[in-house]
């Protein structure tokens, strides 16, 4: 069979930055190991899958290794495709997930996704936790699946020295590491990391921002944010809090579009 792939940057508006993601329109799903074997195939930290609904689409994600609940950067790029390449006309989509549904809008040149927070409870510092990043972070708090470690400057988020083994040893899907931005452009940055899924560094990580956005908007007194990701790629994130609910928001490129035969 024939299926279309196209690849986006997300969270950026030029290609070779943000956070890359496969994206498979389909009519009907494929079986579960072939949706994984099309992730392994693509390499990139997420693949997305979605197929119409009664009032929407139901969409999956796939990283190299395994299906996950919640993707911000795939689901940025799936409406990338929607709303550029296959003539979705109307202003919002909804997607049916795991993690139940999530809208995204289209408001001039950004795409903004709404997903659910990520309630934080602050924790005591795993064992031996210098380990995992060179440096010891300040505070470590539980999100729904991931843990959050804040360090006390932009340097150090900069200069962390991950150690991916050790990374393994943590019960958690994935680890996010922020501080206060050094420029007045931003009010926070982070680093994403998620190698027990097969994903050391995330690029841009919008899951990521369902517990950074709460977490930053209590420290900081404001509900409206900029973050920038400063991975190697780098990415940049409008972020509101709405009560339970996040708003983030970005750009994105279409960088391939393609057929597999699968």
């Amino acid at each position: 069979m024939q299926y279309t792939i196209f690849q986006i940057d997300a969270f950026t508006d030029n290609v070779f930055k943000g956070n890359p993601a496969a994206v498979v329109p389909l009519e009907k799903w494929l079986p579960d190991e072939v949706m994984q074997k099309i992730a392994m195939e693509n390499n990139l930290s997420e693949t997305a899958f979605f197929v119409p609904t009664h009032n929407g689409y139901h969409i999956r994600w796939f990283t190299p290794l395994t299906e996950v609940n919640l993707c911000g950067h795939a689901t940025l790029a799936s409406a990338h495709v929607l709303f550029n390449h296959l003539g979705f006309n109307k202003k919002e989509i909804k997607f049916e997930s795991k993690t139940g549904e999530l809208t995204v809008k289209k408001e001039g040149q950004f795409i903004v996704l709404n997903f659910p927070v990520s309630e934080l409870k602050e924790i005591e510092l795993p064992q031996n936790i210098k380990q995992a990043f060179g440096k010891r972070p300040v505070k470590c708090f539980k999100g729904r699946e991931d843990l959050l470690f804040e360090f006390n400057n932009e340097a150090d988020i900069k200069n962390l020295q991950p150690d991916f083994q050790f990374m393994k040893t943590l019960d958690t899907r994935g680890i996010t590491a922020t501080a206060a931005a050094t420029s007045e452009k931003y009010d926070f940055v982070s680093r994403f990391f998620a190698p027990i899924e097969g994903i050391n560094e995330d690029p841009v990580t919008g899951s990521a921002h369902t517990m950074l956005i709460p977490f930053w908007a209590k420290k900081l007194g404001k509900t409206e944010l900029m973050a920038k990701q400063i991975s190697a790629r780098g990415g940049v994130l409008h972020c509101k809090l709405l009560g339970e609910r996040v708003e983030i928001g970005g750009q994105a490129i279409t960088y391939l579009q393609g057929e597999i035969f699968v």
